[in-house]
């Protein structure tokens, strides 16, 4: 497997790169602090000593996890490593995980639109891919960079085209990428700042993105009161994102002005007479759009049979958020009520801070709508309140019910890419990146009446919550659990956890009937 090195990683961690390319998946997992490299015969390379222990841990004498006896095992491994049998044979007892106990047959999956991203996140997704998708899926896959570098190239028409290409296929697996800011447009020499990729992705598909937090039992919550669920309904149309914004250079007079396309007379709003410089912007969102996003919130409401929510400040934005609860209403009066009162379910609209009150007192279970913006940050709230924002799913469905858009709802991780640059040791999480792959394969299956990649992806996503229950995690989790008290011993490194998951996806699969 190729794997693309950051400039400037360390001799042993490209080593350990290069290593996984020729050998399965333990070697990745050792620690290259502690390596010690010999070469054989001019073509081979073996790590010793240390090494030993960590392969020993990782596979079948797991119990010969002693720095002694990786010293008195290195010695005869590689003397043995001599002669092509005992290094044949070797390699297969002491580089490998467990290896499946019957041959399993790749899953058929379909076609999927992929978006590669940036920084640490592109690392995990192409581990993801290499080590929980491929080898277990064939997969008719559509691959987009969305890498900045790639985005700049294009002058962004990858973005643009990736999206009409998941309006053809009606699945897009999206990894986090990189919204420039000043900063990022000197730090990469861009053409120009570029807007956000999720916007411009959001705004050709259309619907409503839903966040829900992945539940893990030994992972503490910081809003103990939340017992159930709270799913996230985020218009993924317009407002801020869609909005023109300039900074008004001087005194002067701003006016909006309207130009029916009928040929009507214009209609002209007075904004303000500015004194001296300062900031403006126009935005502005669509009565389709909305009356989508009502129908998308309250049909998932209703599927899971929790109440829903909508969120405004139409006490201020009297038209503009009036125009969300008035429309939202009129949805639910026409095409839920009664379905609503037959599940014992209902329907509210709050004002966004008696919302956000009400959240932290309840105990979950609802669809909590919200505009674009509240969405954004109520989201990642949600999701910090379930114990890390780490855990939460993305999945943004369209209007036609049939397309769906799966992303890791969070950034690209840039201090742990600044670390992995460096060649040190990071332990990132990779769980929400995971469960864009087997959010987007579940919609794929759903539409092909496909069980066994219907299966697949629900065995991952229990693995992966089985997995960090069961003591393994990385090291933003095991914080989360020991706070204080925690020790290196606690989490497991990158590249040990994607493993991990790995090998007990093995197991699960091994264990199935399909």
């Amino acid at each position: 497997m190729s794997r693309w090195m950051a400039p400037g990683a360390s001799e042993r961690t490209q080593f350990l790169f290069q290593l996984e390319a020729t050998f399965p998946p333990a070697i990745s997992s050792h620690d290259a602090q502690h390596s010690k490299i010999v070469s054989i015969d001019g073509n081979t390379w073996i790590p010793a000593c240390y090494c030993i222990s960590d392969l020993l841990f990782h596979s079948r004498l797991g119990w010969f996890h002693f720095g002694f006896v990786s010293q008195c095992f290195a010695p005869i491994r590689n003397r043995l490593c001599f002669f092509p049998f005992f290094r044949v044979m070797f390699t297969l007892l002491f580089f490998s995980n467990p290896k499946p106990t019957k041959t399993m047959t790749k899953i058929q999956g379909g076609a999927v639109v992929e978006m590669q991203g940036d920084e640490m996140t592109r690392i995990i997704w192409d581990i993801i891919k290499q080590k929980l998708i491929l080898p277990f899926v064939d997969l008719d896959i559509h691959f987009f960079d969305l890498g900045m570098e790639h985005r700049d190239a294009t002058n962004d028409q990858v973005t643009i085209d990736c999206a009409n290409a998941i309006l053809k296929y009606n699945v897009g697996i999206k990894c986090a990428t990189i919204t420039p800011d000043e900063a990022r447009v000197k730090e990469f020499n861009l053409k120009q700042m570029w807007k956000s990729p999720n916007g411009t992705i959001r705004n050709i598909l259309g619907g409503t993105v839903f966040r829900e937090p992945i539940l893990c039992k030994n992972v503490p919550r910081l809003v103990p009161g939340w017992t159930k669920p709270i799913v996230i309904g985020r218009h993924a149309f317009g407002d801020q994102y869609r909005a023109t914004d300039f900074v008004v250079p001087g005194a002067g007079s701003l006016e909006m002005v309207f130009k029916p396309a009928d040929g009507g007379p214009a209609q002209t709003y007075k904004v303000f007479d500015f004194p001296g410089g300062g900031v403006a912007m126009g935005m502005y969102n669509l009565d389709n759009s909305i009356c989508d996003f009502a129908r998308s919130c309250l049909s998932y409401a209703l599927d899971r049979k929790w109440p829903c929510y909508l969120s405004t400040k139409n006490t201020i934005l009297k038209r503009y958020d009036g125009r969300f609860k008035d429309l939202f209403q009129e949805v639910y009066e026409k095409e839920f009520k009664d379905q609503y009162k037959a599940a014992g379910i209902w329907y509210e609209h709050r004002l966004i801070d008696d919302m956000v009150a009400y959240s932290m007192k309840a105990d979950g279970g609802y669809v909590w709508a919200c505009k674009n913006y509240d969405g954004d940050v109520q989201s990642d709230s949600v999701a910090q309140g379930f114990g890390s924002l780490g855990l939460m799913t993305s999945v943004l469905l369209c209007p036609d019910g049939k397309t769906i858009e799966a992303e890791a709802a969070h950034g690209t991780v840039t201090r742990h890419f600044r670390e992995h640059q460096a060649g040190r040791e990071t332990s990132t999480n990779p769980i929400a990146s995971i469960f864009a792959w087997t959010r987007g394969l579940a919609h794929r299956a759903k539409l092909d009446s496909n069980p066994a990649l219907a299966h697949f992806s629900t065995a991952l996503e229990q693995v992966c919550v089985e997995t960090i229950e069961a003591g393994f995690m990385t090291k933003d989790l095991a914080l989360a659990v020991k706070g204080d008290q925690l020790k290196r011993e606690d989490y497991l490194n990158t590249f040990e956890f994607m493993d991990k998951l790995a090998s007990n996806l093995t197991v699960k699969l091994n264990a199935s009937k399909l």
